[in-house]
């Protein structure tokens, strides 16, 4: 089946309902989220940015570490058609500054330590978002109408001193690479149920592509569980 966007995708979250899609290490204590939980808070993240009236084309920054609502915010900028903007979450504020400047950026989505060095800048912490969501319904939302060709995400490099440089990414970029991955992953998922979930332990910032690839895009083919790891120590 040709597919014309990566909103497409979401319902393979919806399907796989309950199965466990990341497990996220907060210092001692790990949070567990299903598919269905990142579903129901993309469409819900939808909906508050048709709220704050941003929608096709606009741009949203999305400035933290790796966890299971940056992922539904992604998704949710993404059912918006919404233009993502990810920072790596190692970017210094001045940096992230002159790129919110630069795409004229309509909200900052960004961890509880980012959120200090924006000034007053319109935000969403990440960290907040169940509860700043739990206002908006949770069931499937209409999509933007989007086609290959339409730009899905800007990715920038950071730590120089120069002007900031994207690259940009469209929803056909990304699914030329995925349907094939989606076509031979197919014929062995008969196997897979014996080593069921496949586990990815996932230590790549979800700023760069292919730490999407390894935590958003490929996981959710096979119903895998995406490990997101604060700390980077071996033990």
């Amino acid at each position: 089946m040709e597919r014309h966007s990566l909103i497409e995708y979401v319902e393979n979250f919806r399907r796989h309902g309950f199965e466990c899609a990341y497990v996220d290490h907060r210092g001692y204590r790990s949070g567990r989220w299903s598919y269905g939980q990142i579903a129901e808070m993309a469409s819900q993240f939808a909906r508050e940015l048709e709220k704050r009236g941003i929608g096709k084309g606009d741009r949203v920054l999305i400035w933290g570490r790796n966890c299971a609502e940056w992922v539904a915010g992604f998704f949710g900028c993404a059912l918006r058609g919404a233009v993502i903007v990810p920072m790596d979450d190692a970017a210094n504020s001045d940096f992230v500054l002159r790129v919110h400047q630069q795409v004229d950026a309509k909200l900052l989505v960004c961890s509880q330590q980012h959120a200090k060095n924006v000034g007053q800048l319109p935000i969403m912490v990440l960290q907040d978002l169940l509860q700043v969501l739990a206002q908006h319904s949770p069931s499937s939302y209409t999509p933007a109408d989007l086609q290959p060709g339409d730009t899905l995400e800007i990715v920038f490099t950071s730590g120089t001193t120069a002007e900031p440089k994207g690259v940009v990414i469209t929803h056909g970029n990304v699914l030329a690479n995925v349907e094939p991955l989606q076509a031979h992953i197919k014929e062995y998922l008969q196997y897979e149920r014996f080593a069921h979930p496949v586990r990815f332990l996932n230590l790549l910032p979800l700023s760069h592509v292919f730490g999407q690839f390894l935590g958003i895009f490929l996981p959710h083919l096979m119903a895998g569980t995406v490990i997101f790891q604060e700390s980077l120590n071996p033990s």
